[in-house]
């Protein structure tokens, strides 16, 4: 597919050349919340469009803020506003020592998705938005191929590994239009020994394959397909518009004929809705089906403002798990230690039962060697990657 010609990457010029509460137990989740409240396919509809609920006057902001506001709006469909924002890069630079890697590529902000737990809502916040917005206003960043390889050319990221999706799916359905994912990766693939990860709950990956597999032969990849629950309804009701979880097992498969790097993360495992055991032991069956080489599992994250969406989420669809989410979260934004290190040991003897991984093995690098590369994926204990901090 061509990339959108504001978003065409150029052929690259440089490379780097060769060389507190009483913690509750999992049972005592109530049983009949978990899966007999889901509406059906027609019912979870995504959000419709509502009006901007920025939280300044357009004079008073400065940076990504003040950028945003100022930014062309490009199309409106499916109850969702596209935006073309200009950014001064496309690799950010992550200060979080809670993550094993330095550099994230995000090539759009928002995600259409909307995933009720998402984690990510609150960098609309930075542009002065409403996180109940993240799925209704996407923000493209323009010149993505350009700036990618100018940013690739930098001799601080060599050697450091680059996590793409790390707060905004890469496929999201902005990127069938737009193709700033792929206008990122034709850079990549002319360059010799990176480290790449992208992390997406979309097949559409695949219409990349051929990137992927010019990529694989040059640099280390991986690809990380997200799915939460193999029931259809379930992940329909908490993730709108992603992809059918058998689409991604397909994905996965797909990427392992292909002779790419691929697995399979349950992230997250929401609390007393996608954590029984039986249902976790068939997502990691079907995992290994689809030749998936690892497996991993992190427990559901609210931050701030993905709380404050989520908690009337869950009183509408799941009203007798409101009371222990407000309990679990309404201070710390994590589920308890004891809690988490139960689904921790579950995941693990999943791994073990169906002789998957935890993380790519990435091996030696090709070219050269840095420290951050041999710790695999950066995923904290909360199942959040690294915030999306990048300046603009």
């Amino acid at each position: 597919m061509a990339t959108s010609p504001i978003l065409r990457a150029t052929p690259a010029t440089l490379q780097r050349p060769r060389k507190r509460a009483k913690q509750t137990s999992l049972t005592l989740f109530p049983t009949a919340a978990r899966h007999g409240t889901c509406e059906s396919r027609s019912e979870a509809s995504a959000p419709t469009l509502a009006p901007s609920q920025r939280t300044k006057p357009a004079t008073e902001l400065v940076g990504i803020a003040r950028l945003a506001a100022s930014s062309p709006c490009a199309d409106a469909k499916r109850g969702t506003e596209y935006f073309l924002l200009p950014v001064k890069s496309i690799l950010n630079y992550c200060n979080s020592e809670r993550v094993p890697f330095r550099w994230t590529v995000n090539p759009y902000r928002g995600c259409e998705f909307g995933c009720h737990y998402c984690y990510a809502r609150y960098t609309h916040e930075y542009m002065e938005l409403d996180g109940n917005e993240f799925e209704s206003k996407i923000y493209v960043k323009q010149d993505a191929g350009p700036l990618a390889g100018r940013d690739l050319a930098n001799e601080k990221i060599w050697g450091e590994h680059i996590a793409i999706g790390t707060a905004t799916d890469p496929y999201q359905p902005a990127e069938r239009e737009y193709g700033a994912t792929r206008a990122i990766l034709e850079q990549m693939a002319e360059r010799d020994g990176l480290s790449i990860s992208i992390t997406t709950k979309s097949n559409q990956v695949l219409r990349d394959i051929d990137l992927l597999k010019r990529i694989a032969e040059r640099s280390r990849l991986s690809v990380n397909l997200s799915i939460t629950t193999l029931r259809t309804r379930l992940a329909r009701l908490l993730e709108p518009r992603a992809p059918r979880p058998d689409l991604r097992l397909e994905a996965v498969r797909a990427l392992r004929e292909a002779g790419i790097s691929a697995g399979v993360l349950a992230m997250p495992i929401v609390p007393g809705i996608t954590d029984r055991a039986e249902d976790l032991d068939a997502l990691a069956r079907g995992a290994r089906d689809a030749q998936a080489q690892w497996f991993a599992g992190n427990v559901l994250f609210l931050m701030p403002a993905s709380l404050k969406h989520f908690l009337p989420f869950l009183d509408s669809k799941f009203p007798k798990l409101s009371r222990q989410y407000r309990e679990w979260y309404g201070r710390h934004g994590n589920a308890p230690d004891t809690y988490r290190k139960e689904i921790t040991a579950r995941v693990e003897n999943l791994r073990q039962k169906y002789g998957l991984g935890s993380r790519p093995d990435r091996g030696e690098n090709r070219s050269w060697k840095s420290p951050q590369m041999q710790l695999g994926l950066g995923i904290n204990q909360g199942g959040a990657l690294c915030p999306a901090r990048d300046p603009w």
